[in-house]
């Protein structure tokens, strides 16, 4: 669910008890719509998060550590020059409204205080955030809007802030339960429920709709004929005590898991789903919120960076299987070259009858077993002997054409696996420094050009594997790129050390160490749910993962990185575990 007005609430009480009185050490912007504030607080040091991304915008303590870019953007250098050293006043939230400010007071150029106040507008696609000086003044914002962008509401430097526009329904918490319930009484019949309470109410989301309606007539969907009139009772009763949790700040943060992955979240228990969906009580909103986020915005962080990398190795993946489909094409033409030296032969055979000038020749199929007549193409304009010379010269063409088309199907192939490992490994990638890993191995291997510019002063790139510790407590290791996949293998692991891949699957080499002893069975079986949660078979069930000693793998010579060959193999089928695989993870 997005952060509803309600559930922004529950996430303000939490930082209030923190942030209040504390002082702003330091100011990150790690991705183009998010802030990270070191605050020293009552009593412990935290660090905010203030996200201003469309598909989520919210605020909250975050624990995750964020790679940050080589300089600063600009709107992070501003905060920086206002806000370092301030200290937050207050927290605060306008009625019912998804807007969170943040008091500060700060020291100007001449070290006079004066105060300064950061609002986060968690709006959707509108979601900004934006600093005011102490005459409610915009000094800049993440998001500058014009007029061409929109003609209602402009933010610009400069301007004075205007809060948004508050939208046009009832207040729930201004109601008392008499005017609640006939409000409910005199809904119209042909309305679902959820639906009237969503566009009835400011503040409800339809998350907590659905529930509402559930919990009145067993149905999310009911509408208020078939809830009738002890139905609306019903959601009569629920509303008011709904309302009466959210006057008290009586908020719980509930995570939804379904197939023990984050699927929802929300401030009160929600019983829906039934057993679907398992219901997951949290220690605070924030620790929520990082778990519920932290997959997907990494992924989309990645994402965006690596875009060009994608687009580059898609286009050549795309061109290496048009070529493979084209020269298989031309290889099946080649099985049927043997006819060819057949027409041969029987031409040769049949000068005595042959002329130039000819355009066809019929004459008995030798190679028949019924000896019947065929009808062979001519080129009028060669003689009998010259017609048979070019049929034998196309038998051996398609001869030497099928040696040459299998080894070049073989080398295709090869490239296709390659460039289809990359992929997966860009998917891997944790932050910068693996997407420049990755962009290093790609220029070395003749995928990206080399910037002139560049040229002989480029800083190799070597990033670290991730590192797990197995239930016994053996380390085990696990590549996010080709790169790290050849110096595990072929560099650091040695020879008594267990390596682990996917079986004819792109993934990750996996090495478990062990340590000059005999790895147990647990982590034998840990280490291959390692394998198959980071490979492409990451979402499928009953993976295989070969494993065996290091010193039965071995890395061709002139081998792309990563392309390694093994022997004496044993095979185990296990389900990806991303959860096992957080549990597993040193940090």
């Amino acid at each position: 669910m997005p952060l509803d007005a309600i559930c922004l609430t529950a996430v303000a009480e939490e930082l209030k008890k923190t942030l209040t009185g504390g002082k702003i050490d330091k100011i990150y912007q790690p991705g183009r719509d998010e802030i990270v504030m070191a605050v020293r607080g009552a009593g412990e040091n935290v660090k905010l998060l203030l996200s201003a991304n469309p598909s989520h915008p919210r605020v909250q303590f975050t624990s995750i550590s964020r790679e940050n870019p080589g300089s600063p953007p600009m709107f992070c250098m501003l905060l920086r020059k206002h806000l370092t050293a301030s200290r937050i006043l207050a927290v605060t939230q306008p009625h019912l409204e998804r807007v969170l400010q943040f008091e500060l007071e700060c020291l100007d150029e001449l070290g006079d205080r004066v105060s300064r106040t950061l609002v986060l507008e968690a709006l959707g696609r509108r979601s900004n955030l934006i600093l005011l000086d102490g005459e409610g003044r915009i000094t800049d914002c993440m998001r500058r809007v014009d007029a061409d962008m929109s003609a209602r509401r402009q933010i610009l430097p400069g301007m004075f802030y205007h809060p948004p526009v508050p939208v046009e329904k009832r207040d729930p918490l201004a109601m008392d339960g008499d005017g609640l319930r006939e409000l409910i009484l005199d809904a119209d019949g042909e309305k679902a429920a959820d639906k009237w309470l969503l566009d009835t109410f400011n503040g409800l989301s339809p998350l907590v709709c659905r529930e509402l309606a559930f919990q009145a007539g067993g149905d999310p969907a009911a509408r208020f004929l078939e809830l009738g009139g002890e139905g609306r009772e019903r959601l009569a009763a629920r509303m008011a005590e709904f309302l009466e949790r959210v006057r008290d700040n009586d908020f719980t943060p509930y995570m939804l898991l379904k197939e023990g992955r984050p699927f929802d979240f929300s401030f009160q228990p929600i019983l829906q789903y039934g057993m679907d969906v398992e219901l997951r009580r949290m220690e605070s909103f924030s620790a929520m919120l990082d778990e519920f986020y932290a997959a997907r915005e990494n992924a989309e962080r990645v994402r965006q960076r690596g875009q060009d990398l994608i687009k580059s190795v898609t286009s050549a993946r795309d061109r290496t299987a048009r070529k493979l489909g084209n020269q298989r094409r031309e290889l099946e033409a080649t099985r049927d070259r043997e006819r060819l030296r057949e027409l041969g032969d029987i031409i040769t055979s049949s000068f005595h009858v042959m002329e130039k000038g000819m355009a066809v020749l019929r004459a008995a199929d030798f190679y028949d077993s019924e000896c019947r007549q065929v009808e062979i193409k001519l080129d009028p304009l060669l003689t009998p002997q010259q017609n048979a010379a070019k049929y034998y010269k196309d038998y051996n063409r398609a001869k030497t054409a099928e040696k040459m088309l299998t080894i070049q199907i073989e080398k295709n192939e090869v490239e296709l696996e390659y460039l289809n490992s990359v992929l997966e490994n860009i998917t891997l990638a944790e932050g910068e420094k693996d997407l420049q890993e990755i962009r290093q191995e790609l220029t070395e291997t003749g995928y990206l050009r080399r910037s002139s510019k560049a040229r002989g002063r480029e800083k190799k790139v070597a990033g670290k594997p991730m590192e797990f510790r197995s239930s016994a407590g053996l380390r085990i290791s696990v590549g996010k790129n080709n790169s790290q996949n050849d110096a595990l293998t072929t560099k650091m692991a040695y020879k008594s050390d267990i390596w682990l891949h996917t079986q004819k699957i792109h993934g990750s080499h996996v090495i478990l160490w062990a340590e000059g002893g005999e790895a147990d069975a647990r982590s034998l079986t840990e280490a291959a749910v390692l394998a198959a949660t980071f490979s492409q078979a990451g979402d499928s069930r009953k993976v295989p993962v070969d494993y065996t000693s290091v010193k039965f793998v071995k890395k061709p010579a002139g081998a792309r990185p990563g392309m390694v060959v093994y022997t004496t193999y044993q095979t185990a089928y296990v389900d990806p575990d991303p959860e096992l695989a957080k549990r597993l993870r040193v940090k």
